[in-house]
């Protein structure tokens, strides 16, 4: 592997991801195909070991082993191409697959000697033990090579003290240690684990059999060859921990830049506040490097905006509330004139029960307050009603349909009988509408009805149809709020917890808005606008520099397997 030529430009793909795992299983790789250290043509070729290894056991009765070889389900059919010098065997001329023991409940103890199961080797630090006195093939000791075959698979050079191994795993000790590098093969398995993962046999290992690990094709290199291969791994896979480590330490500072600089701007009381602003959306494009930061910088930015900080105020602007007084007068008239019903006041919103503080200029109201309609609509199911095909009904909004912001999945509608229209009058949708997600996971999610076709709603959307006057509150500024940190943290404060987490019309006619002078409205609208437009920017350039990032890695590593791709490298950079 051209290890310069790797480092030199490691700052390049540093952060493609998955570098660090892809290059050390490419490293592997390398290792079991004869690429990664060069072969000598005066060394003992693998045959030889191979025939001195035979000596060691007595060989497979040739009935027996042409039936198995028939079976063989792990390997693929196309030949194996071997440098010169090394041989092919299956696994079972190298080594002898021992089974562990299976336990009954009851034999699982407290105390006596641990039992090795195959959660020990991944994620479980809980240990049963055992004082049944067995045979000596059935104990583990430290530097053994085994293998765990059940849902969680792969090898291990096993670096505990001695343990029963429990039925799960297999040990694997080798015919004849002096012919065969015990960690050659265990890098071996490494890479065929991989390789079997990713081929997908099978759901999981559940189904592999010690028949099949037996039959697994193992290329073998000259002893002196897998000792070198051994020893280039090690210095490679201690160069990937390095490699490792600078990233982490380089993720790590720029995590902490970024978060120091919002969390100046979402503590914006602060005199310098506005310096501050303007120098972290200065350097968050170049800390940003994966998309949750982006995701923070997006929250942060409608964060500053439902407060009063995203933008200048000016002082001529009319207060919120006279647009409040002027929407509660409309209010009163529709409700006179018997156009809207009269529902359950909801408490006003006091210095002492206010979320947060507002600018002078602004206005704590109660969702209530500025809408004429607040609803929800219904199951068909429940009403006897049939989902119908486009051209025989009307449109029916589900949850699923309702994003941030917008409406989504629009190539997946459904369709109700036009009846249904009749059946729930006050979830049809009027064009304009605010649409809220009420139940389950998508709960907060909320978007704008922006279609001209007839729709109604199911029972998980909540409807919010503000009271219309000219000049009246902006639709774009009541998203960006809902869809903001201060917004959704009330969504699942305010959530019911039964079967699955609701919130009730209740709680939505209650909602706090903090609503800005209707010209200040504008203007964050439209800053709002143009930073997410930037974090857009940002996401496409990630993205684009990942691939980069990803081609160029590619190309470097195939540079190492094969030197005549070289003009790959070239293109790449």
């Amino acid at each position: 592997m051209n290890a310069k030529r790797l480092l030199a430009h490691y700052e390049q793909i540093a952060d493609a991801p998955d570098a660090i795992a892809h290059l050390r299983r490419f490293i592997l790789n390398l290792a079991v195909r004869g690429k990664l250290v060069q072969q000598d043509s005066t060394e003992e070729p693998a045959s030889e070991l191979l025939k001195r290894i035979a000596n060691e056991k007595a060989r497979l009765d040739r009935k027996e082993r042409t039936k198995r070889e028939s079976r063989n389900l792990i390997d693929d059919a196309e030949p194996v191409v071997l440098p010169k010098g090394w041989a092919l065997a299956p696994l079972a001329d190298l080594v002898t697959v021992l089974n562990g023991r299976a336990y009954k409940q009851h034999e699982l103890l407290s105390a006596g000697m641990p039992v090795l199961r195959v959660g020990n080797l991944f994620t479980s630090d809980r240990w049963y033990y055992s004082t049944l006195q067995l045979e000596e093939d059935k104990y583990c000791d430290k530097g053994d090579l085994i293998f765990a075959w059940s849902a969680s698979f792969g090898p291990f050079i096993w670096s505990g003290e001695k343990v029963i191994y429990h039925y799960h795993i297999w040990k694997l000790p080798l015919h004849s240690e002096a012919d065969l590098n015990k960690l050659y093969l265990y890098n071996f398995l490494l890479q065929k684990t991989r390789e079997i993962k990713e081929a997908g046999h099978g759901i999981s290992m559940i189904h592999m059999t010690k028949e099949k690990m037996e039959l697994i094709q193992v290329p073998l290199p000259p002893l002196a060859e897998q000792h070198r291969i051994v020893a280039k791994i090690d210095e490679l896979m201690a160069l990937c921990d390095q490699l490792e480590a600078a990233r982490a330490t380089r993720e790590a500072v720029r995590d902490r830049l970024a978060a120091a600089s919002l969390v100046r701007l979402n503590a914006p009381e602060c005199e310098t506040f506005q310096v501050d602003g303007r120098f972290a959306l200065d350097v968050l494009p170049a800390l940003t490097a994966r998309p949750d930061q982006i995701k923070l910088l997006r929250q942060t930015i409608l964060n500053l905006a439902v407060r009063g900080k995203l933008v200048t105020r000016n002082a001529e602007d009319e207060p919120a509330a006279e647009l409040v007084k002027r929407i509660a007068k409309e209010k009163l008239r529709l409700l006179n004139a018997g156009e809207i019903k009269k529902e359950k006041a909801v408490d006003l919103i006091t210095s002492e029960n206010q979320p947060f503080d507002l600018p002078q200029e602004w206005s704590w109201v109660r969702l209530d307050s500025l809408s004429r309609l607040i609803t929800k609509g219904s199951s068909p199911k429940w009403q006897g009603v049939d989902y119908v095909n486009a051209d025989e009904g009307i449109l029916f909004i589900t949850s699923e349909n309702v994003g941030n912001q917008q409406l989504r999945k629009l190539d997946d509608l459904k369709y109700v009988e036009s009846r249904f229209r009749d059946i729930e009058p006050r979830s049809m949708l009027k064009r304009g509408d605010i649409l809220m997600n009420l139940v389950g996971a998508s709960i907060g999610r909320t978007a704008v009805y922006d279609l001209d076709l007839e729709a109604n709603i199911n029972q998980a959307v909540a409807l919010v149809r503000l009271v219309e006057i000219s000049e009246g509150p902006l639709v774009r500024y009541l998203l960006q709020y809902f869809n903001s940190p201060a917004a959704i943290d009330f969504m699942l404060g305010s959530r019911v917890i039964t079967a699955q987490p609701n919130m009730s019309l209740a709680d939505a006619r209650k909602f706090p808005i903090p609503l800005p002078p209707l010209a200040e409205q504008h203007r964050i609208v439209a800053k709002v606008d143009t930073l997410m437009a930037l974090c857009d920017q940002l996401e496409a350039s990630l993205a684009a520099t990942a691939a980069t990032r990803r081609r160029l890695l590619e190309a470097l590593l195939a540079e190492a397997l094969a030197p005549t791709e070289a003009r790959k490298y070239e293109a790449a950079e």
